[in-house]
């Protein structure tokens, strides 16, 4: 079960998610086989031990990278945000919708044309937080101010009542 489902507080649902953008394994996959290939060279030599060795590195550095990748969940509740990574080092922050200060997104020219970025959540009183190759960076920021704008609307129509 992922962390988000696992920590929803009664009467909160998710609204929308989404992780890191697959642009994170670009180098990790490079240097996976970049270092394949040393361990292809160390097996033609003759050094099948040292292959091996080699190649073991390679298939961790390219399997933490699609762990890595597959551990991040950044989500939109009717209540919260949740921004967690990491697996073994979690790293996770959970604003109340009413506490979020602001939210952006950076963007670089192939971030924009691969639709990810960083964003970057402020609460009241707290410190920027980012994170960066969100996928869908900007559909995660909208999301975010329409729960904003339902939770204002809400406490309007309560208070006006």
């Amino acid at each position: 079960m992922a962390y988000v489902d696992q920590n929803l507080i009664s009467g909160e649902a998710v609204h929308y998610r989404t992780g890191f953008h697959w642009v994170v394994l670009v180098t990790p996959i490079v240097a996976g086989f970049f270092i394949g290939f040393l361990s292809l060279g160390a097996f033609l030599s003759g050094s099948a031990g040292y292959g091996v060795c080699v190649l073991l590195v390679a298939v961790l550095i390219v399997a933490s990278a699609f762990l890595r990748r597959s551990s991040a969940e950044f989500a939109v509740t009717n209540k919260r945000v949740i921004l967690k990574a990491g697996l073994m080092r979690r790293r996770s922050i959970e604003l109340l919708i009413n506490k979020i200060e602001s939210i952006s997104v950076n963007q670089g020219l192939l971030g924009r044309a691969l639709d990810y970025g960083t964003v970057i959540v402020r609460g009241t009183g707290g410190t920027a937080e980012p994170f960066p190759t969100v996928r869908y960076a900007l559909e995660f920021r909208r999301q975010v101010q329409e729960q904003i704008e339902r939770s204002q609307t809400a406490m309007g129509a309560r208070a006006g009542s």
